[in-house]
């Protein structure tokens, strides 16, 4: 049996390296049902993969903790 997950790619402004990258990934896998993030600097983007739809201002306050801004999905 399968457990279904969901994928969501995030545009996130502000990410220029990679300790960038490792900080916003940092924060966003301490929520709960996170099983996955890939975060590109260079895009932008965080992909996260979770067990359910993860809250979008749970989300926003992790980015946000790690010193960046949540722009939308993308």
């Amino acid at each position: 049996m399968t457990q279904q997950t969901v994928t969501v790619t995030y545009q996130v402004t502000g990410m220029s390296c990679a300790h960038c990258e490792g900080s916003v990934a940092g924060e966003l896998s301490s929520l709960p049902g996170v099983r996955e993030v890939k975060a590109v600097a260079s895009t932008g983007e965080v992909t996260v993969v979770s067990d359910s739809p993860l809250d979008e201002a749970a989300v926003r306050a992790a980015i946000d903790e790690a010193g960046f801004e949540l722009v939308g999905t993308a």
